[in-house]
């Protein structure tokens, strides 16, 4: 487990004027700005020997001192829960992440969670980054699957966040969407909560963060599609948002989805499931301490299997061998009497700039 660290710096005249938040931010590039503004909640950094607020302007020339204390145990309680890890090693640990376990403790969840569950296996996780969200790089909606990355180390979380934040890292989903999209598009908004709603969050806003999805389906069946998505943003809920508000929800999603109740076989794949149909298949990103390219992929859960086995129906041929184009798992064609894919030259792109 990390020592405490204490680090001292003078602020130059031409800090005079900026946050001391994202002055320390910029001068102890280790520690990522929210990092920097927990520690001065707490009470661990000093100005001139006072304890300060994160919006305070620096006049330049103050004596700035940043404490950050040795790790202490995580508030949520190691459990002994199924994991199922994709790769571990000193640094890092990708898992699948299962339907129906929240990442994290929060209201109403205070044990079964991912964290609950690595703090059994990871022994030196404990206080990583936070005493809620030990090691947490980024999270996955309770009912997604899939991979998730978690940092073991204060260095290998600063890295990965900021590979996250830089766009640095490739993350590929599969969705069963209502209906069928065009074959490909390119869906560009701002993005933000929604006026009403504060539970949902909306791609129509005339000010938000940027949130960028490129999708492409796969197979297209009667009143559902197989779709493969690119997140080059990840804003909360991007997937089901962007797709909804193209005309296309995920099968199952109750929040943005509500209210479609589809017939035949998307009806029944839509019950299989039971939970919204989106898993993160694959997660590429350079190591953060090695930089070597890691790629991982999580095959796909039994039931998001069996959904998909109802829309191809029982006349659905063997799957053809696969070529070096990406595919996803044990894809097979759909049936002559389903409706093909809308062919590459109906692509669509969606962009809102306001």
């Amino acid at each position: 487990m990390a020592p405490p660290d204490t680090r001292e710096h003078r602020s130059p005249p031409q800090a005079r004027g900026e946050r001391i938040d994202q002055y320390l931010a910029t001068v102890f590039t280790g520690l990522t700005r929210s990092r920097i503004r927990g520690l001065i909640d707490d009470g661990h950094v000093l100005v001139d020997g006072r304890s300060v607020k994160a919006a305070m302007r620096l006049r330049g020339g103050e004596l700035l001192s940043l404490h950050v204390p040795a790790p202490v145990a995580a508030s949520p309680q190691a459990e002994e829960l199924p994991l199922t890890v994709l790769h571990e090693d000193k640094d890092l640990v990708v898992v699948d992440k299962a339907a129906g376990m929240v990442v994290h403790p929060g209201a109403g969840h205070a044990t079964g969670t991912l964290v609950n569950a690595l703090l059994h296996r990871v022994k030196d996780l404990a206080g990583v980054g936070g005493e809620l969200r030990p090691g947490i790089v980024h999270r996955l909606d309770k009912d997604t699957t899939g991979c998730l990355v978690v940092a073991k180390n204060e260095r290998a979380l600063v890295a990965l966040q900021k590979s996250f934040k830089g766009r640095e890292v490739t993350k590929t989903y599969l969705a069963l969407v209502h209906g069928v999209p065009p074959a490909e598009g390119r869906i560009e908004t701002l993005y933000g909560r929604h006026p009403v709603n504060r539970q949902r969050f909306t791609g129509k806003v005339r000010e938000g963060k940027p949130a960028i999805t490129v999708y492409r389906v796969l197979e297209a069946f009667d009143s559902a599609a197989l779709v493969e998505v690119d997140l080059l943003t990840g804003r909360t809920h991007q997937i089901r948002v962007h797709l909804t508000e193209l005309g296309h929800p995920l099968l199952g999603d109750t929040l943005y989805g509500a209210g479609r109740k589809p017939k035949g076989e998307a009806g029944a794949a839509q019950e299989q499931m039971g939970r919204q149909a989106l898993h993160a298949w694959k997660l590429a990103f350079a190591h953060p301490r090695t930089g070597k390219a890691l790629s991982l992929e999580a095959a796909l859960p039994e039931d998001f299997t069996a959904a998909l086995t109802l829309l191809r129906g029982p006349q659905a041929p063997e799957p053809k061998p696969a070529s070096k184009a990406k595919r996803a798992p044990a894809r097979k064609k759909a049936p002559a009497r389903k409706k093909a894919a809308p062919k590459k030259s109906a692509a669509a792109t969606t962009s809102r700039k306001r």
